[in-house]
């Protein structure tokens, strides 16, 4: 059973996401405290291979408000936690040109955060203007039909 935390609402309107994976997440405690509390924001987060680790950047999870000294960097990057084989595909998928690790949500997996990150290409604007026209013109249809 898992319980979401946050979701990313800009992940797949910004990409066409092909792939998706699961990770886990180094956190500090005072972090999960704040998991815990709801105070996540993945907006603007991003993840990049560096030396055969996965690190997740721009995910801000706001400081503990009884947190005193041990409370972290809110922007700060966090490793996740993936296989040697996993890292190998990302890797090869990142080469690829376009290619890019976005965070899309955020959840607990019984009592674990785990991370789920889309392999994703980057839409061009007229991409995301035919997809609002698509629904506009599926909205005129339902409103029509009724």
């Amino acid at each position: 059973m898992s319980k979401l935390i946050a979701k990313n609402p800009t992940a797949y309107h910004n990409y066409n996401i092909t792939d998706t994976i699961e990770c886990g997440i180094v956190l500090s405690g005072t972090e999960i405290k704040s998991i815990r509390a709801g105070k996540v924001n993945l907006k603007d987060s991003y993840a990049i291979v560096k030396d055969g680790e996965v690190f997740v950047y721009g995910m801000h999870i706001s400081p503990y408000e009884h947190g005193n000294i041990f409370n972290k960097d809110p922007l700060r990057a966090r490793k996740l936690l993936l296989t040697k084989r996993e890292i190998n595909k990302l890797f090869g998928l990142i080469k690829q040109k376009g290619f890019t690790l976005v965070p899309i949500s955020l959840y607990f997996k019984g009592s674990l955060v785990k991370l789920e990150l889309g392999i994703g290409k980057g839409k061009k604007l007229y991409d995301k203007r035919e997809e609002i026209a698509k629904k506009d013109a599926q909205l005129n249809i339902r409103r029509n039909l009724k």
